[in-house]
């Protein structure tokens, strides 16, 4: 099915709601000097009216109904929202032309993802999550797989089918552990992988995997040596219908239900040499880099680039409470006076604008962080800006043999390994730490003031305002909990110097 197109009518309409938001960016865009500021900006405008436009027509209909029917059938799955967001073409979006994408650049993503969940949370991480494996399997510079895995996304969107990529790397006993090298080795792992002739075995489980039930491909991330987890971690895709791979059980979450959250189960599941992303025998004895430093590199790409992600969606739900509690305020007469003509409200209406601006502001940095240092920094390189840009995707379907030649992946992973300088791996994990839990927060206390200026009304489902609250909780725990996040800016950008620090 073709990409739901925008006529300059409609970009018109949608942006006219709140201009603010593209302007902020644009000025934003101008001041880092990235390739053709006028292009990004025009993309993120675009991507910012696609999401209203979208938003209007498809999300607020159904989201109320799908929170509800959740609640009451736990086992319940949103084929119907996933299978629209596929017509519309939102799952290639930001896959870059060379390997079958929409090409629009990745910074645009964030403001996209914050406009889906101004209205809901859950829905837009329905979208935002599928990213999430793309930046895993991404970060592993796999460039063969990453060519196949992508082209049958674009494949599921025109046959109607969608094909969603899931990341596996939560264990029930290990948790946030998982996300950062320094404490795996303490961690209780449980999925590991054995090699054997021809590829790995894998038994173990994993929970709390959203979209889980919903993807086709899942990045697992497991470890073949228990005694030395960190040295030894392997990325595997696994696709539904694999021998010995199957679905447990729908996790019962307090908020972002829409999104389901999966039990993954492995038992003696065979995964051939063909489908492994990255493992410690891709790392040569005489590299630069250490297993253990590349491992942490591929990891650190990930999550560089996914917590400003999560950052936006609490963006959005600091947005949808701010914009909930101002038309609620509008209209409730309290004392015989608007609620919105009390100076006490008008504090905490500023405070919540508040909010939302600075949000913005800090996971756009992020954003632009990850674009200078982090994993997409390649694509923002003026010569391959443009080659995305302006080239048609039928010449990158014609030369997608060479995407599979070893050669490829090994200068790709030359560049993004062993030439990278640890000072840019600090930057954008930093940052990307430093917003995550910022953000969160203010999603979360935008949450509670919205139920709190509505009184007993902010605990009316047909409202909104709970749901914020109930949605927001979960973005301070997830990619991370925001106590290792605080940890892990004090790592990279606070103690990096102080030799005298320890850290964890």
């Amino acid at each position: 099915m073709s990409r739901i197109r925008l006529s300059r009518k409609d970009k018109k309409m949608f942006l006219a709601r709140d201009p603010k938001i593209a302007d902020t960016m644009s000025s934003l865009v101008s001041h880092y000097q990235l390739p053709k500021a006028t292009a990004m900006y025009k993309e993120i405008d675009h991507v910012v009216a696609l999401a209203r436009k979208f938003n209007d027509e498809v999300v607020k209909p159904a989201y109320k109904e799908i929170d509800l029917e959740v609640s009451k059938n736990n086992d319940y799955l949103c084929w119907d929202f996933i299978k629209k967001a596929n017509e519309w073409g939102l799952y290639t979006l930001f896959l870059p032309k060379m390997f079958g994408g929409g090409g629009i650049n990745m910074i645009a993503m964030y403001p996209f993802v914050e406009e889906i969940a101004s209205v809901c949370v859950g829905l837009s991480n329905v979208i935002g999550v599928h990213y999430l494996g793309v930046a895993t399997l991404s970060a592993s510079w796999n460039v063969r797989l990453i060519n196949k895995i992508f082209r049958e996304v674009k494949k599921g969107e025109r046959s109607g089918n969608p094909c969603l990529i899931s990341l596996a790397i939560t264990e029930p006993e290990a948790g946030t552990d998982v996300e950062e090298t320094l404490l795996v080795d303490r961690a209780r792992l449980g999925t590991f992988a054995k090699k054997v002739e021809g590829g790995y075995v894998v038994n173990g489980r994993k929970i709390f995997i959203s979209n889980g039930h919903v993807s086709t491909w899942h990045m697992l991330i497991c470890y073949s040596d228990k005694k030395n987890p960190s040295e030894n971690t392997v990325m595997l895709a696994v696709k539904n219908g694999t021998r010995g791979f199957s679905f447990g059980h729908h996790e019962k979450k307090m908020g972002q239900k829409s999104c389901v959250a999966s039990e993954l189960i492995f038992e003696d599941c065979f995964i051939p040499d063909e489908y492994i992303c990255i493992d410690s025998d891709d790392v040569p004895k005489n590299a630069s880099k250490t297993r253990v430093e590349v491992i942490q590199q591929v990891i650190d790409y990930v999550v560089s680039s996914t917590r400003a992600g999560v950052a936006a969606f609490a963006v959005g739900a600091a947005r949808g409470a701010y914009e909930t509690a101002l038309e609620y305020a509008r209209t409730k007469k309290v004392g015989g006076s608007l609620l919105i003509n009390h100076q006490w409200a008008q504090s905490m209406l500023s405070e919540m604008y508040k909010n939302v601006s600075m949000g913005r502001a800090g996971y756009m940095e992020s954003a632009y962080a990850n674009a200078l240092h982090g994993m997409i920094k390649s694509l923002y390189k003026p010569y391959l800006f443009y080659v995305n840009r302006w080239l048609p995707r039928w010449y990158f379907t014609m030369i997608s043999p060479l995407l599979g030649l070893k050669a490829v992946t090994r200068l790709f992973r030359n560049i993004n390994f062993y030439w990278y300088p640890k000072e840019s791996a600090q930057v954008s994990s930093g940052w990307a730490s430093l917003v995550k839990f910022a953000c969160t927060d203010l999603g979360i206390e935008n949450s509670q003031m919205a139920v709190e200026l509505m009184g007993i009304d902010g605990c009316r489902h047909d409202i909104g305002s709970e749901k914020f609250l109930r949605d927001a909780k979960l973005l301070q725990i997830y990619e991370g909990t925001n106590q290792l996040n605080r940890m892990n800016l004090f790592k990279e950008l606070v103690g990096r110097d102080m030799p005298e620090v320890q850290i964890f």
